[in-house]
């Protein structure tokens, strides 16, 4: 069981975490939810494990550089929650397949690799989601947010990168649950409330942070 009081921990620029990163991962925690960052570094691939390289035959470089970053903050998030070091292969739908006991959800781009990890029994889901911290182009808006979300008063420099951050770190977050793909009109956010109301009925609770990137936090309580 993860202990609430457990410390953050910073490490230098150079071969791990970015403490400022860090620092605003931190906001956004909560109590039984543990999420961490990795800057992406060479031979981060060689961190997919055997049962774990099957999902990724074919993909380039870049790609399992960047799986392999985001395993080795999984797995380092599964000690504090007292359990070894496991495997984290792919269903066939592409969904991470977590150990008994635990869900999680993974994240990442070109330069960092981000997870989240929580005891089921106290949620049936998490979600998160990572973005550069820059303004999406304008044209893309209307794609994205639905006309309720325009109306809101959108002052986040970021808005529009964040409204997309949200609804992908939502969609992480109810996948695994009913299993059906959501447009991103299928979910609705509200920045002020946190909450994320889901096409089918589903409330999804969400946190942010921007600094360095634009990080969302999404999850459902277990009853």
């Amino acid at each position: 069981m993860m202990d609430d009081a457990t410390p953050i921990e910073y490490w230098p620029r150079v071969g791990g975490m970015d403490a400022e990163l860090q620092h605003a991962i931190a906001s956004i925690s909560l109590p039984r939810i543990a999420v961490l960052h990795r800057l992406i570094a060479e031979g981060d691939e060689a961190a997919l494990l055997p049962e774990e390289i099957p999902a990724f035959v074919g993909s380039d470089a870049k790609v399992r550089r960047a799986s392999g970053a985001a395993r080795i903050v999984a797995r380092q998030l599964m000690s504090r929650f007292g359990r070894a070091a496991q495997p984290i292969p792919k269903s066939t739908t592409g969904v991470p397949i977590w150990p008994e006991g635990l869900v999680g959800s993974l994240a990442h781009d070109d330069r960092i690799a981000v997870a989240a990890l929580a005891e089921r029994s106290y949620f049936h889901s998490v979600g998160i989601d990572v973005e550069p911290a820059e303004p999406i182009a304008p044209h893309l808006m209307d794609l994205i947010a639905t006309p309720a979300e325009q109306a809101q008063e959108l002052a986040h420099l970021y808005c529009g990168r964040l409204l997309f951050a949200v609804k992908e770190a939502v969609y992480k977050a109810v996948h695994p649950l009913d299993d059906r793909f959501l447009d991103h009109h299928d979910v609705e956010v509200n920045l002020c409330t946190g909450v994320a109301q889901v096409r089918g009925g589903r409330a999804v609770h969400f946190r942010y942070c921007a600094a360095i990137y634009v990080i969302v936090l999404a999850y459902i309580r277990s009853a």
